[in-house]
């Protein structure tokens, strides 16, 4: 059995990410963490999302879970992300990171810690978006440059960063397919007068708005035909269950940084 921790216990994916942890087979609950000035301090994780005590405690220090040993999920922020992180180093724990809009010399801290503990870091834990992923591999390598591409996205009002972490990782793999670097070819958003559009761009549409999950398309459009693959998330489950699949893998896994996909060995 794999002892989980959850960061940021009271947000949407917090709560998600409790469920998840209670019901999967082979995960145990040991507590989660919030804020120091949330009122949830000392409450258990069972009763925040109604299912009763379950001796899980919420703290607002993660080392009070320390001689636990276990392997913590965090869908937070940047900021306490990376500080979470370092505890986790800090106490040779596993870690599990679902937060994105990190810069690059952020993610090198990520690397940096995989060095010594096992982190999961990836921009979309669904298994359905890891199998688009391949899908978009193939279908860019057949396609080549005869089509213009475009990824499309859309989630809640409340999402802080844009392109979503699953939009950027869908154009880098099509990027790579078609042996293109993202960062010379990305097009964010289009104004005014353009001029016609360059073969080579990948194009990135985004919209906020409502309470929509997540939604991913990347367009294939060439002259007379268009394929549209698509991905279309409807519960924070489907997230909060591969996070903790992955916690669950990475708990016997040696040092080093890991994607989803290889959790599912894809």
């Amino acid at each position: 059995m794999t002892n989980i921790v959850i960061t940021g216990a009271s947000g949407r994916m917090g709560r998600a990410l409790i469920e998840a942890t209670l019901e999967i087979d082979g995960a145990v609950l040991s507590g989660a963490t919030v804020r120091p000035s949330s009122t949830l301090v000392g409450a258990d994780a069972g009763e925040l999302v109604s299912q009763g005590h379950r001796g899980a405690p919420i703290h607002s220090d993660l080392n009070l879970f320390g001689t636990l040993h276990p392997v913590v999920i965090d869908f937070t922020t940047i900021e306490a992300t990376l500080e979470h992180l370092q505890w986790c180093l800090e106490n040779a724990v596993p870690c599990v990171i679902g937060t994105t809009g990190f810069s690059e010399a952020q993610e090198a801290v990520i690397a940096e810690a995989a060095k010594a503990i096992p982190v999961v870091y990836a921009p979309n834990f669904s298994v359905g978006v890891n199998v688009v992923f391949d899908l978009l591999d193939r279908a860019s390598r057949v396609f080549g440059d005869s089509v213009d591409i475009e990824v499309l996205e859309a989630h809640h009002r409340h999402k802080l960063d844009a392109p979503s972490g699953t939009a950027l990782a869908m154009g880098r793999v099509v990027a790579n397919a078609l042996d293109r670097d993202l960062s010379q070819v990305a097009v964010f958003g289009r104004e005014g007068q353009t001029g016609a559009r360059p073969r080579e761009q990948i194009g990135f549409a985004t919209v906020r708005a409502g309470d929509v999950v997540g939604e991913h398309t990347v367009l294939f459009a060439a002259e007379g035909e268009r394929v549209e693959i698509t991905h279309k998330a409807s519960s924070r489950r489907t997230f909060a269950n591969g996070a903790v699949r992955a916690a669950i893998w990475a708990s016997e896994q040696s040092p080093g940084l890991y994607s989803m996909r290889d959790v599912l060995g894809l």
